[in-house]
């Protein structure tokens, strides 16, 4: 989702923004709220969303916003909004929030006024939640101001607290043998990011294998209202291919209607390829490495 800027903002925005991300992560909830989060078969969820920002190759002002709804399990869209938006904010690591969560708010508060019987139950976002260097990335920003269950959903890892992307972590993802296969990440402050270990520190982030064909694995890191069993869970339930798809359509849509709204040649992205739907999930089980779907 990011496009690194040329120039930073002042010093004193960044403490600003320092001073709102720690306001705001007060407010986080790092445990399941809704009962289909806790049943094994997600009974009772019926909408998942997921929000993209892309970006206009070589532009660093315009971008397009993306909101899309799928059936659950079905994973068929069921709704979808983009609009070109153009960015005030440079990207800055660490703060990615305030440069895209003002324009992904807007559809969730428009899809809430227009069509409320189409909002999501949880959403995916394409970035970290909890796994952040002030433990509140993206997908926590956009669930505190929503008030919905999100999840952090990172395609490389954010090496901080000691994380790194070093041997020993590429031979625990290789380690990593089929769909729904994970190990927990463990910050060297000893906060457990990652699966329960019998210690009393909360269970954040961990690494997910997301789909067969795939050997590249997803970081999952709670966002808001949900445990971090339940989120890898169902991004795995929700995976045809490496990306969740919730994800991988607002992609899809923010991507196309980029090329569509500036006249780029190319025919339209495939918005449903044939692929195996994703198998039920089963209930997964504390421990060093699961199979949760």
């Amino acid at each position: 989702m990011a496009l690194e800027a040329a120039g930073g903002p002042p010093e004193e925005t960044l403490s600003l923004w320092k001073r709102e991300q720690a306001r705001l992560k007060a407010h986080v909830v790092d445990r399941d709220t809704e009962a289909w989060q806790r049943d094994p078969a997600f009974s009772g969820l019926q909408r998942v969303g997921g929000v993209d920002v892309s970006f206009v190759k070589g532009d660093s002002v315009r971008a397009c916003a993306s909101l899309v709804v799928l059936s659950f399990p079905e994973l068929e869209v069921v709704y979808e909004e983009s609009r070109m938006v153009s960015l005030t904010a440079p990207y800055v690591s660490g703060f990615l929030a305030f440069r895209e969560v003002p324009f992904l708010l807007e559809l969730v508060q428009q899809l809430r006024e227009k069509e409320p019987g189409l909002m999501p139950q949880v959403l995916l976002v394409d970035g970290n939640g909890v796994l952040h260097h002030r433990g509140f990335g993206v997908a926590c920003h956009l669930g505190v101001l929503t008030d919905l269950p999100c999840v952090g959903v990172a395609k490389k890892l954010l090496q901080v607290d000691g994380l790194e992307n070093n041997a020993l972590h590429k031979e625990k993802i290789r380690l990593l043998q089929t769909r729904g296969d994970s190990f927990p990440l463990l910050g060297d402050s000893g906060t457990v990011l990652g699966m329960p270990t019998g210690q009393p520190s909360p269970s954040l982030s961990q690494a997910l294998r997301s789909h067969d064909r795939s050997t590249r694995p997803l970081y999952i890191s709670v966002g808001h209202r949900m445990s971090l069993e339940a989120a890898v869970r169902l991004t795995c339930c929700c995976c045809r291919f490496r990306i969740p798809e919730p994800v991988r359509q607002a992609d899809i849509c923010s991507r196309e209607h980029i090329r569509k709204s500036l006249g780029l040649p190319g025919p339209p992205t495939p918005r449903s390829p044939k692929a195996q739907r994703p198998v039920a999930c089963p209930k997964g089980d504390s421990g060093e490495s699961s199979a949760l779907c």
